[in-house]
């Protein structure tokens, strides 16, 4: 139950301090779409988007007003379509049925373009890879992942390499809008299967044929708790993060379960990640410089971003009968002011954000580098993350923008919640006969638990 004391704190969290459900993201499964063409196919896709999602906006919307709770992007996410049109091979089809769907019930963004690698990929896999750039530059609403790696694979190295091939065939075809196709397009380790957030959503082949998953996020909230202690000690700020996550995760809980009754939909999983946006007041890196920080970048950095993912988890777990997702704190560049501010002053480098995404919730998000990068250093950036993910048996990611024609000194814009972001330097050091050995780095180790 939630008890007066909670709505009147809530209220005050959403009114002053940006609180907001991030998202609320239906997964759909397909596998009830494979049919004997790829127009067949496609249409069914079409169909069960538009009959299963078609109240997604309005429900959401009833939530807000209710509750008095903003509710930022209505989302879909359906199961991996590497393996929807594997029988037909009608990829680009299927996406376009996924746009047209989404763009007539004015959902946000629907994620699974999607294809799982991580120790191999069959032939229908790898020709669905090459779709990508297409489908990236001929969708406004479609976003794509490929999970490359995992703590009990190993790391896919030949699809590390055609990652970075991607990536750059990507910014080529979107190369008018910044390039804003890589914004959609993640490389995963570790992918989870209920993450309600994009770039990476996916409705995993383990979840119900409709489910609602939601994402809460509060770095305001988080920020205004801790200037309320100025000269505690981090024990002290440990528990204020906990139990301000507490109840950030309690408005998850409540809208989650209104909107799987409203729906008829099973209720998946609240992600309680801290996931900023370029508002004034809702950025990451200004939490951890209210705990004693110069600038994020500073050596500290790495140290205080941990102290708040883990106390975001353990405050928010008891909140939610269901937690899942990502679960911590986001860093992207474009998407986060305080982040964004450090890269222009020169504070903070790929390099010291590679430290923190060991740390973090998930990786290398939303990072702007010169168009030239070459294809092979976008690689082997994936790689680098991946080993942090696999090492350390969690999730890493990489969504990474090489903006066509743009330089240091230049920036992307988007507007919305992708923001804008600096171009930021990446060493020109070449890894090109490493990344070209291809193979399978084997897993650790530690990941024979049986």
């Amino acid at each position: 139950m939630i008890n007066n004391r909670e709505i009147l704190e809530t209220v005050a969290m959403i009114s002053e301090h940006h609180l907001d459900v991030r998202t609320i993201t239906m997964g759909l499964s397909l596998f009830d779409c494979i049919k004997g063409s790829k127009e067949q196919t496609a249409s069914a896709v079409y169909d069960k988007i538009l009959n299963s999602a078609r109240d997604l906006v309005t429900v959401s919307e009833n939530i807000s007003s209710m509750y008095g709770i903003p509710i930022v992007n209505k989302r879909v996410s359906v199961s991996p379509i590497s393996l929807i049109g594997a029988s037909s091979l009608g990829y680009v089809e299927i996406a376009r049925a996924m746009d047209k769907a989404t763009e007539e019930l004015g959902i946000d963004f629907i994620g699974g373009y999607t294809a799982l690698v991580q120790k191999g990929a069959t032939d229908y896999e790898k020709y669905f890879i090459d779709t990508i750039p297409e489908t990236l530059s001929v969708t406004k609403k479609v976003c794509s992942s490929v999970n490359i790696a995992s703590t009990r694979a190993g790391i896919n190295m030949d699809a590390v390499k055609k990652m970075g091939e991607i990536i750059k065939q990507t910014a080529f075809l979107t190369r008018d809008n910044d390039s804003i196709g890589c914004a959609k397009l993640v490389v995963f380790a570790n992918a989870v299967e209920d993450n309600p957030f994009m770039a990476g959503a996916f409705n995993g082949i383990g979840e119900g044929d409709k489910v609602i998953n939601v994402g809460v996020s509060g770095p305001g909230v988080v920020k205004t708790a801790l200037e309320k202690i100025p000269d505690a000690d981090l024990t002290e700020v440990c528990e204020t993060v906990k139990k301000t996550a507490f109840k950030v995760t309690r408005v998850g809980q409540l809208v989650a379960k209104a909107a799987s009754d409203m729906l008829n939909a099973n209720f998946g999983i609240v992600d309680l990640s801290l996931a900023p946006t370029p508002a004034v007041g809702d950025s990451v890196a200004h939490i951890l410089e209210e705990m004693g920080l110069e600038q994020v970048g500073a050596c500290g950095t790495t140290t205080a971003l941990a102290l708040l993912n883990d106390a975001v988890k353990k405050g928010g777990i008891m909140a939610s009968s269901h937690v899942g997702g990502l679960s911590g704190a986001f860093i992207p560049v474009s998407e986060d002011i305080g982040m964004i501010d450090a890269v222009d002053k020169g504070s903070l480098s790929i390099e010291k954000l590679e430290a923190m995404t060991a740390v973090c919730s998930v990786g290398l998000d939303m990072i702007a580098v010169p168009g030239n990068t070459k294809a092979e250093i976008l690689s082997a950036i994936i790689s680098d993350e991946a080993s942090i993910g696999v090492i350390n048996n969690k999730t890493t990611a990489v969504r990474i923008i090489p903006a066509y024609n743009k330089g240091l000194g230049d920036r992307v814009n988007y507007g919305g919640l992708l923001g804008s972001a600096p171009i930021m330097k990446v060493s020109s050091l070449s890894p090109y006969k490493f990344i070209n050995r291809g193979g399978r780095i084997a897993a650790p180790l530690h990941s024979n638990k049986n």
